[in-house]
């Protein structure tokens, strides 16, 4: 099971029309452009994909459609999370996962909860899930850290959950929770910029925003790193690092949405409260995806 995540994996982000409805035509050419250019699995209705924005409505209509076009070519992980348990709880029992492989869950958010909260919390979400479920750290959208001595007591007694995307940041907290992890729990980056560093110290691979729009240069560089050929995934690190900042210099998914404008994949539409980058940023992303091309 675990062999499913490690590698790339797409955060992809939900394309929309000018007057903000979803645009399932572009949606179809990025999820195959994914497959088509190495990802190993997609995440769907995460940060990226503007979860929050989108109605029940919508995001059911995203699933069913993700699992529809990837026709079962990689994994799908989707993404419920929230601060309210007992409500992801009951969404995970209310929704068909048929053609769902993982869930991938954020920490609740805005709560700030004690350690013993958020033990309590993945154990209760892992009950209620009938697929394995990713815990997602990223303390600075949430407010608050999982804590590596927190992951790893979720991780050695929880079955049903197999793996921590880690976007704190810290590589020391990564590194000691890839030391005592248990064999059969992935620990993934959540930071792009990161990714070779964290893959140095044992990391099993990544949940991306860039590969969005480099599918294949962030896969190459991370297929590179697992198979400790540090040196050859250094030149690819380096070559991306620049776009790579650029995306996130005034929030994401808006510099990625810019950057796949660009590239011709979908517009570049973000709903309220997002709003597109600056002008100067754009303009610097489109030099930026030239040298690409």
């Amino acid at each position: 099971m675990i062999q499913k995540f490690k590698g790339t994996g797409t955060a992809i982000v939900t394309p929309f029309h000018k007057e903000g409805s979803i645009d399932f035509k572009s949606f179809e050419t990025l999820i195959n452009y994914q497959i088509e250019n190495g990802v190993n699995y997609i995440v769907f209705l995460g940060t990226t994909g503007e979860a929050v924005t989108l109605s029940a409505d919508e995001q059911n209509a995203v699933i069913n459609y993700a699992i529809e076009i990837v026709d079962g070519r990689v994994p799908v992980v989707i993404g419920i999370g929230g601060n309210n348990t007992q409500a992801i709880a009951d969404t995970m029992q209310s929704i068909s996962f048929e053609g769902i492989d993982a869930v991938l869950s954020v920490s609740p958010y805005y709560n700030k909860p004690q350690p013993n909260g958020l033990y309590y919390h993945y154990r209760e979400i892992a009950s209620a899930c009938p697929v394995p479920v990713i815990i997602y750290n990223v303390p600075g959208r949430t407010g608050s850290n999982i804590d590596s001595d927190t992951c790893l007591r979720i991780a050695h007694d929880v079955n049903n959950i197999i793996a921590v995307k880690e976007a704190s940041k810290d590589l020391e907290q990564c590194a000691r929770i890839i030391k005592d992890k248990p064999e059969d729990f992935l620990v993934i980056s959540g930071s792009d910029e990161l990714t070779l560093p964290f893959m140095a110290i044992g990391g099993d691979g990544v949940i991306s925003v860039i590969a969005n729009a480099f599918p294949y240069e962030f896969s190459k560089m991370v297929s590179l790193c697992l198979e400790n050929r540090f040196e050859d995934a250094r030149i690819w690190h380096l070559r991306l690092l620049e776009v790579i900042t650029a995306i996130y210099e005034e929030g994401s998914p808006s510099g990625v949405k810019a950057v796949l404008s660009r590239k011709g994949l979908c517009k570049n539409v973000v709903r309220l409260p997002l709003a597109k980058v600056s002008k100067g940023l754009n303009q610097r992303i489109s030099k930026l995806v030239e040298a690409f091309d």
